[in-house]
């Protein structure tokens, strides 16, 4: 959606029926005879598969490949950085032309109209389809534009989700949880109705973060760690989540097609802050068109021994995914120079841009050394943030009202009208 704004594509979508069934088997499948389909006298008899079923375990890699084949056989190049991601150039021109497709829905998108509907059309033929127009939904996400800014929210989902939890008319909250909560273990075991109550929401908003929705992310990973024996306290919070979505469910990511920031990116971390497991929270976002398309929240799986340490291991997290989306736009024909990665820490930069061998930091796993290479491959450019003006303090902690109003607008999510 950031490339879309900031290239003023048109955007084109459609669904594939039964996009499954056209799957082809490699292996040798056979099932008994369906009831209402037995062959008279050879009752006895199996029958073998030659193409996928729903409810196949194989069904959407036979799709997968099925329809890679037939879309390098329309001109189309499958990427190497994602597989879901297809391009067709022009040869008269280079016009390109991006298809997104997740199992049975697929976009088109470039800037000629023309060639977008041509390429859609020739597509509807191969498979049956049904024609979207212009896209107004994808993966429950609406897509709504104004002029060059595009905006995504899952308002209609949410909505579901807050009917089904009896949260509809509730009190909205101002933050996603109190400031400085941090869930404690449950030292018993939970019941089956409240545990199964409790991953119902938590999945519901799991599915809203990692959608449209990274003010919830910390909150809601937070709460998702203790999925498998929660408590009534866990339970509560979860619904404290959903009072502060009925204050924000208007609110979307707004992707601004005349921004020229470029791709950023931001990290931090907390430090061991919390006290039963001592592993610190990181995150980080990666903005484009000035709002946020990828961000994390997630405890550390080993214990940082120091604030530096746990910031170096955020930003090698994150320069992962920076090298991703450079590789992924190289692929698509841009050509990006350094990408400003931001931290509030400064020997976790200094770390990151000598490769020096010091005594505090020896100890430091290999693997998060890669940072170092990323940005020596000239692919990052670390620098330095004061810790009271870097949003991604969003991810690493529960926020206080007035701390957590000011760092929203900068992951780009606004309500629409102040956007």
């Amino acid at each position: 959606m950031a490339l879309a704004a900031l290239e003023d594509w048109h955007i084109s979508g459609l669904d594939v029926r039964s996009a499954y069934l056209y799957g082809k088997l490699d292996e040798e499948i056979y099932l008994e005879q369906p009831e209402g389909f037995r062959i008279p006298g050879s009752e006895h008899k199996v029958f073998r598969l030659k193409r996928a079923l729903y409810g196949l375990k194989q069904a959407g890699l036979a799709w997968w490949r099925t329809l890679s084949e037939s879309m390098k056989l329309m001109g189309y190049k499958r990427l190497t950085n994602d597989a879901g991601l297809y391009i067709y150039k022009r040869h008269s021109d280079g016009e390109l032309v991006v298809v997104i497709v997740y199992v049975d829905d697929a976009l088109f998108c470039g800037r000629d109209k023309k060639l977008v509907a041509l390429l859609k059309a020739r597509f509807m033929k191969k498979w049956e389809c049904r024609d979207l127009g212009d896209a107004k939904e994808f993966l429950r996400m609406r897509i709504t534009r104004i002029g060059r800014k595009i905006f995504l929210d899952q308002r209609a989902y949410l909505e579901k989700v807050l009917d089904r939890c009896g949260m509809m008319n509730a009190r909205p909250a101002l933050t996603p949880l109190p400031a400085g909560y941090i869930p404690a273990p449950n030292t018993g075991q939970a019941t089956p109705e409240l545990r199964s109550r409790y991953q119902k929401v938590i999945g519901s908003l799991l599915y809203l973060m990692l959608g449209t929705r990274p003010d919830l992310a910390f909150a809601v990973t937070k709460l998702a760690q203790h999925a498998a024996n929660p408590t009534e306290d866990h339970l509560s919070k979860a619904l404290h989540i959903c009072r502060y979505l009925v204050g924000t469910k208007n609110y979307a990511l707004v992707y601004n097609g005349d921004s020229q920031l470029g791709l950023i990116a931001g990290t931090d971390s907390d430090w061991a802050s919390d006290p039963y497991t001592r592993r610190s929270q990181p995150g980080f976002m990666l903005k484009l068109a000035n709002c946020a398309f990828s961000w994390v929240s997630r405890a550390q799986k080993t214990i940082a021994l120091s604030s530096t340490e746990a910031e170096y291991m955020a930003m090698s997290d994150c320069s992962r995914q920076v090298v991703w989306v450079h590789n992924l736009l190289a692929e698509l024909g841009y050509h990006i120079g350094r990408v400003p990665l931001s931290g509030d820490n400064q020997g976790s930069i200094h770390i990151g841009q000598n490769p020096v061998t010091e005594s505090r930091s020896k100890h430091i796993d290999i693997r998060y050394h890669y940072i170092r290479e990323v940005y020596d491959r000239g692919i990052t450019d670390i620098f330095y943030v004061e810790g009271t003006n870097n949003p991604a303090d969003i991810f690493t902690k529960n926020l206080g009202t007035v701390k957590f109003h000011h760092f929203r607008p900068y992951l780009g999510l606004h309500f629409p009208k102040a956007a």
